[in-house]
């Protein structure tokens, strides 16, 4: 965390986060401990809250299934040349069913076709039309929509563009 561009935010500054805040954040990450990103988030309180909880949802409460959203997270993280966010989505993404081979698959510029199922390669060009050109074809969301169900679509859709929050965020700030 040495290149952070701001002053990651430490036990003892004043004035300190809500408790209620920081327990939020803390309960997220494995035994409570705060990684870069969250120190840096909590040199702005409101930030820190408002990004707590979306987060949160997104990684705790969506129904599309953790391996797909996270599958999301990494392709975002290797679009946007978000290290540290590929560095946290990982092992979440192996822990969750991914495997080493999509993982090394998701980092071609072009993904090929024989890796992934039909739903993985529904998302990846979701995301990947999200994320380089902000538009998406109808035709990605409609294909989506018959692999997934409007919810999960929803939820797929907003997933993409939480990460590209928080890589962009990470990347500006070069966390």
């Amino acid at each position: 965390m040495s290149e952070v561009r701001v002053t990651p935010w430490h036990e003892g500054d004043v004035p300190p986060p809500p408790a209620e805040l920081l327990e939020g954040m803390q309960a997220r990450r494995p035994n409570g401990e705060l990684i870069g990103i969250d120190r840096v988030l909590l040199r702005s309180f409101p930030l820190a809250t408002g990004w707590n909880g979306l987060l949160g949802r997104v990684r705790a409460e969506f129904t599309l299934s953790l391996e797909y959203r996270e599958l999301i997270m990494l392709r975002v993280a290797v679009l946007n040349k978000a290290d540290f966010e590929w560095g946290v989505h990982y092992p979440a993404y192996l822990q969750a069913g991914g495997t080493e081979e999509k993982c090394e698959a998701i980092k071609a510029v072009s993904v090929a076709d024989g890796v992934f199922n039909k739903e993985e390669r529904a998302l990846i060009t979701l995301t990947d039309q999200s994320t380089r050109q902000v538009t998406v074809d109808a035709e990605v969301i409609e294909d989506l929509k018959r692999l997934f169900g409007e919810e999960q679509t929803v939820e797929a859709v907003a997933t993409v563009a939480a990460y590209n929050m928080v890589s962009r965020f990470l990347v500006a700030l070069a966390i």
